[in-house]
């Protein structure tokens, strides 16, 4: 039997353990019994839905001056169960860098898609509108419906909030108390574009990885196109930033995720980053070279990490938890289709990640394919279904394939540990289940018949701090040798606390409020 601590939050006991074609930018998906217990560490203390006292929010006297020559528009107030807020509507394009200043008493509020500046295409040709969005700490900007906003090539964001106050992108309805623990799909997202390579261009014939490989967000009723040539190109920073109910379909099946990176360069920070709800995959990565710190994906209606068109990927302390019986794979990688053989070739690296797959009976947790090179090491990976087994690798040149254009080797885990009632399973291409452990046992410090001891859902017990380390400064200098496996153990648990936001999924920080309110500040 497996075992799964849990801690008592939010006033019950809630079990946490709860494809995207290459083609689109937005994506259309082992335990055995699972026991909860109290955790041996002390359980938050429940944070309550507020309500009405005299210490509601009131609203702002009006809208700050902002550099863009729109300017922002009082659109009235909003109100909610933490209060009253001036709402400040965004300008359709920002033309102009400006900050959006945290006021009390003041929302944010995008009406429709809102761009960062004009596209200025796959190159700097020294025409870019140099656009620089800033977002101060504190900020919460709300939308509804097919709102989006897209920072475009020759742009950029900073949205950097703190521990202490986030910057929050939620939705009309979380703002007045709608939502519940389930609700998603609420908006569509933030999208970041850039010029890093990528491949399965739009434009027949073109050249992979070249300026002439450019994609296309999908359902967008302009084009938001992004690609290009420049690896290290930067589309700024997002930190401590939290992306709630989004995933609204922008038209057909075309939905958006949390966030979307679309040929993202390495010049670009993301960092404490989490996504909340989303009715399609939590995070995905469409080409470029995405480097990502501390990120938490909770509550995906598909996948909570899904990496796509050559994008080369490092990331390092992620927690991925889905809500019971929603969800498709925790990761999927790449797309099966005619172009695999294109440069650059996905190359996605992941050290100290917890994964806790929830979401019912699936085909598996994690699939790799698409001739997609992958590396996951100092992880941990739960199924709590009992159903679903751990690990699909679809394709012998996936799982094996050592040569050949851009080619970083088979697939690789080390330091990483599987607790699932069924590990492997058979997979297309004349993948067997067999071949998959093969290629799993290969690496070093390896356990599928690991049982996990996780409190409050991602904290480490003993058995976790059991596992010996992997160095994953051997895979690129981005990473940190850390102390355990996992993405939190008792010596950094404080990186989950102060900027996120509760749910009967799981409970982050007794300290701070639940994903279905807003926080209040003192000032």
């Amino acid at each position: 039997m497996t075992t799964f601590h849990r801690s008592l939050v939010l006033g019950c006991s809630a079990l946490a353990l709860a494809s995207c074609g290459a083609d689109e930018i937005v994506s259309p998906g082992t335990g055995g019994n699972i026991t909860i217990n109290n955790p041996s560490a002390p359980a938050p203390s429940p944070t309550p839905t507020p309500t009405p006292t005299s210490s509601l929010v009131t609203p702002a006297a009006g809208c700050p001056t902002i550099s863009d020559p729109t300017g922002l528009t009082d659109s009235g107030t909003i109100s909610g169960p933490t209060g009253e807020y001036r709402v400040c509507t965004l300008p359709a394009r920002f033309t102009a860098s400006s900050t959006l200043p945290y006021i009390e008493g003041l929302l944010y509020r995008m009406n429709g898609r809102v761009d960062v500046g004009e596209d200025g295409g796959p190159s700097d040709t020294g025409a870019d509108t140099d656009v620089q969005l800033t977002i101060e700490p504190g900020a919460i900007i709300y939308a509804s419906g097919a709102s989006f906003l897209n920072v475009n090539r020759g742009n950029t964001i900073q949205a950097n909030g703190t521990a202490e106050r986030p910057i929050i992108f939620t939705s009309r309805d979380n703002v007045q108390g709608l939502n519940t623990d389930n609700s998603a799909g609420q908006w569509g997202g933030v999208v970041l574009s850039g010029r890093a390579p990528v491949t399965d261009c739009i434009a027949p014939g073109a050249t992979p990885g070249t300026t002439a490989c450019e994609r296309q967000v999908e359902g967008a009723a302009q084009p938001a196109l992004f690609g290009g040539a420049t690896g290290d190109d930067s589309s700024g920073s997002m930190k401590f930033v939290q992306i709630r109910y989004s995933g609204f379909v922008l038209s057909g099946d075309n939905e958006l995720q949390s966030l979307t990176t679309g040929g993202v360069g390495s010049g670009t920070t993301l960092e404490n980053i989490m996504s909340f709800n989303s009715s399609d995959d939590g995070v995905e990565f469409f080409g470029g070279r995405v480097n990502v710190k501390r990120l938490i994906v909770v509550g995906a209606e598909d996948d909570s990490i899904d990496t796509d068109t050559g994008v080369k990927a490092n990331m390092q302390f992620v927690i991925a938890v889905q809500r019971p019986g929603v969800g498709d794979t925790i990761i999927e990688a790449d797309s099966t289709n005619g172009l695999e053989e294109q440069t650059p070739r996905q190359n996605t690296r992941i050290s100290n990640a917890t994964f806790i797959h929830n979401g019912g009976d699936q085909d598996q947790a994690i699939r790799i394919r698409g001739f997609a090179d992958y590396t996951i090491v100092n992880s941990i990976l739960v199924d709590a279904t009992g159903g679903t087994p751990c690990l699909r690798i679809d394709g012998t040149e996936t799982l094996d394939r050592t040569s050949g254009p851009d080619e970083a080797g088979p697939v690789a885990f080390n330091s990483f540990v599987l607790d699932c009632a069924t590990d492997f399973r058979d997979s297309s291409g004349g993948v067997t289940a067999a071949d998959i452990q093969a290629r799993y046992e290969a690496g070093s410090n390896n356990n599928a018949n690991f049982t996990n001891t996780l409190t409050m859902t991602f904290l480490n017990g003993s058995n976790e701090a059991g596992v010996a380390v992997f160095d994953p400064t051997a895979l690129s200098s981005f990473f940190v040798e850390p102390e355990q496996i996992g993405a939190v153990y008792p010596s950094i648990s404080d990186w989950v606390e102060g900027w996120t936001c509760n749910s009967a999924t799981v409970s982050f920080d007794g300290d701070v409020t639940n994903c279905t309110s807003l926080p209040v500040y003192d000032s």
